[in-house]
């Protein structure tokens, strides 16, 4: 995330809090992400000096009709600027400060197999328990987690897995002098 994309981001954030909008925007923020995402050739065609400023903006006033106004003046603001680039780094600024206002963090689980939706909510609620905070939970399958997990929330990883336990195990037993 560049330093603009962190200011932008976080005037948006300040601007819902003001009026009380930062749930509804943070949803169609990650929407939009994800439009961009899926439709690259949209971010391109709203960047491109050729197309007219008016023509630029009613694409996204229709594109966006149903989106909080904020947003779509956002959007407008980052087309005018030649900021839509950055898009996903404002998205990332906003929702770093709508997750430490609203005590919510992301874990993101490693494994070697699918957990059962069972098992991820065992785990959630597990996380959630001992950091005090509402989890967001993604599950990644890695073939090398040869068995357990390895669980990283708010930066921290909790290496429960067999390699991690005797990567440990070899520091001890390194540790002792005989």
């Amino acid at each position: 995330m560049t330093d603009r994309a962190g200011i932008y981001g976080g005037s948006l954030y300040d601007l819902a809090a003001e009026e009380n909008l930062t749930a509804p925007i943070m949803e169609q923020l990650q929407d939009v992400k994800q439009l961009f995402r899926e439709n690259p050739d949209y971010i391109r065609l709203l960047s491109e000096p050729a197309i007219k400023k008016d023509v630029r903006t009613k694409l996204i006033d229709d594109a966006f009709k149903d989106s909080e106004l904020y947003l779509r003046n956002f959007l407008k603001l980052l087309c005018d600027k030649g900021l839509l680039g950055e898009y996903e780094g404002c998205v990332s600024a906003y929702e770093k400060r709508y997750f430490a206002d609203n005590n919510i963090a992301k874990a993101l689980v490693t494994s070697a197999v699918e957990l059962t939706p069972a098992q991820l909510d065992a785990l959630k609620a597990k996380i959630e328990k001992s950091s005090g905070k509402k989890i967001i939970l993604s599950n990644k399958l890695d073939h090398s987690v040869v068995a357990g997990i390895k669980v990283e929330v708010d930066g921290k990883l909790y290496d429960g897995t067999v390699a991690g336990r005797l990567e440990r195990l070899d520091k001890t037993l390194g540790e002792i002098t005989i």
